[in-house]
């Protein structure tokens, strides 16, 4: 539900069916019972992902992901060679950043001192556990140095990565190093925008996403 109209608006100027799922512990999925190991993307990536487009008969697809969903979006692609068409990351995590746990750090003062869990319980039936999972994880001591580098450098479909100038959990250092990781990725810096491109600049997103599939669907 956080992606609001955007996945039909992809559909729109695609002109290809869209799948949007909440992960487990996100949106209406069934919530987490147990502490996110440092791993969970990977096993997002590596497990539950291929289990779901196996489940759905998806044989190749697009894959777009923002945040945590692009990183995990790059590892399955790095596991699974064949499978993408290619992937769109935007504000993908390549590593830890002392900007990112900040900024995790900073929003989970928020969470409790301001109105941002009950914006937030609109969108996940168990929004608690949701954000206790995830700020836990990123400002788990152990985490500080998790990076996906070694694993990006495996990738070989087509990547479009897009991040915001003004971007509070990133530097630009992210995709500039995907692209050193995965040469011909193409690169979008868009100005006046922060962390999640699709809702500051959506048309701008829009536009290079339609140009990116049609050409890697094409190809």
């Amino acid at each position: 539900a956080m992606w609001r109209d955007f996945p039909g608006m992809v559909a729109e100027a695609t002109g290809q069916p869209v799948l949007a799922y909440s992960r487990r512990g996100h949106g209406r999925s069934d919530a987490l019972t147990e502490p996110r190991p440092p791993r969970f993307m990977h096993e997002e990536a590596q497990e539950t992902l291929p289990e779901l487009l196996e489940a759905l008969g998806v044989d190749r697809s697009v894959l777009i992901g923002h945040g945590d969903g692009a990183s995990i979006a790059l590892l399955y692609a790095a596991s699974r060679p064949t499978q993408p068409y290619g992937l769109v990351g935007l504000a993908p995590h390549l590593f830890a950043e002392p900007r990112a746990i900040e900024a995790v750090r900073m929003t989970a003062r928020l969470f409790h001192e301001s109105d941002l869990r009950a914006r937030l319980a609109r969108f996940h039936k168990d929004v608690d556990g949701m954000f206790r999972a995830w700020s836990e994880t990123w400002l788990d001591p152990s985490f500080g140095g998790w990076s996906i580098e070694r694993e990006t450098g495996n990738v070989r479909c087509p990547v479009l990565a897009i991040q915001g100038i003004d971007d509070h959990s990133g530097t630009m250092r992210q995709i500039d190093r995907l692209a050193e990781l995965v040469p011909g990725t193409e690169l979008l810096k868009l100005e006046q925008c922060r962390h999640s491109p699709h809702v500051d600049q959506p048309e701008k997103v829009l536009e290079a996403i339609s140009r990116f599939v049609a050409r890697v669907t094409a190809a």
